[in-house]
Formats: structure tokens, sequence, C-alpha cells
């Protein structure tokens, strides 16, 4: 299988990247710096053209959209400015939907496309213990962008999920987080093997669960 992940140079992504090369699938990762095989600024548009004119023919079976940031984990109510708000609503965000654009005609080139987005718990609107404004609502809106596209996406015969990682300890999770990265990465590989067609549009936790919207 051919995989394409967005954020493969640490954490999550990174150990996902791992665990696939080493069942034998071939691996694409990508970040924000030259820690990964491309560099791609997912909120760049440039960018992104540039990765689809490198990848151009090239089959993806699987695009996992994990590129994200945290950027008001611990902030008050009064610390919050425009650009928090912005930079976070373009990675989370429209850096999804970017990523999905750009890498479509490689999807269609798959017998069994798939594409992962991952979100968050926190994107559940029965989830509201306050704080984190900017990162919930970007989750929320990265879980409403993959449930459309899982719409618009079905007739082509791509298959679309969303998925909860857990509170994973990482650089964004911290080390107050419930679950290790291999736990993570081994529950989220687990539901992505399951995706399919008559499941797109799920939301879906690390451990096989499905999670309220």
């Amino acid at each position: 299988m051919k995989v394409l992940i967005t954020g493969a140079n640490r954490g999550i992504g990174a150990e996902m990247a791992r665990r696939m090369t080493m069942a034998g699938h071939k691996v694409t990762g990508t970040a924000r710096d030259f820690s990964a095989e491309y560099r791609l600024d997912v909120t760049d548009a440039g960018q992104q053209a540039q990765l689809a004119r490198a990848l151009d023919g090239e089959c993806i079976d699987l695009l996992v959209c994990n590129a994200g940031v945290y950027l008001d984990k611990g902030l008050s109510l009064d610390q919050y400015t425009s650009e928090v708000w912005a930079k976070t609503l373009a990675a989370n965000v429209t850096g999804v939907f970017l990523t999905v654009q750009a890498l479509l005609p490689n999807l269609k080139l798959s017998s069994q496309p798939k594409v992962a987005i991952i979100s968050s718990q926190m994107a559940s609107h029965t989830r509201a213990p306050g704080g984190s404004y900017a990162y919930r609502a970007s989750k929320a809106a990265a879980l409403n962008v993959g449930r459309n596209l899982a719409t618009d996406l079905k007739p082509e015969g791509i298959a679309v999920g969303i998925y909860h990682p857990g509170w994973v300890r990482t650089d964004m999770g911290g080390v107050e987080g419930e679950i290790e990265v291999g736990e993570a990465a081994e529950g989220l590989l687990k539901e992505f093997d399951a995706l399919s067609l008559e499941t797109t549009g799920c939301f879906r936790t690390w451990d096989g669960r499905d999670h309220a919207y």
C-alpha cells in the first residue's frame, strides 16, 4: 500500500510512518521543515501545488491528514489574539482541505483509496469544559470538513474517516496524556484498515469506538 502522512516528522505521525514502513508499505512523509521526505506547510497553497507536481502520476492508497497545531493550550480568555485564531484554523482546517484537494488525482489512481483525518474528541459538541477555544473550534471544523468530503467523494470511490487519536503523551498532548504514542498509532492504523465506503464519514476513536459528533 502507498501511504502519505502529513506531519510525519514527530509524535503520532512519525510513529505511524515507522510502523507502516516496517509492515512493508511505501510511506511518504511531509513536514513543515526538512525533517521529512517532502517539505510541506499545509497552509501554503504554493507548497501544496509543488507537492502535487512532485507526486504527479503516483498512486496514493491512504492519505493521512495528521499535521496540526495547538497554539492556545493553557491560554486564558484575555490572552487570545487574532493571530492565534488565524494560524490555528489555517493549519487544522484549511490545511486538511488543501491537502485532500491537491492529492485527489493521486487518490483516484488507487483501487481502494482512503483519507484519514486526525481530529480530536475536542471536536465533539458534547464536550464543553471550557478553554482551548481555537483548537476546539478548528477540530470541530475539521470534523465537519471530513464528513462533507465523505459525501462528495463517495461517488469517486474514496472513503473518508475522522479520528480521535487519544490523549497522547507527545509534545502537543503533554506529559499528562493518558496513552503512549505507540498505543495511539497502533489503534489508529487498525481503524484505517477497517475504513470502507460503508463506514465513510465515521468519527471514531483510536481504540475502536464511535464518537459522538
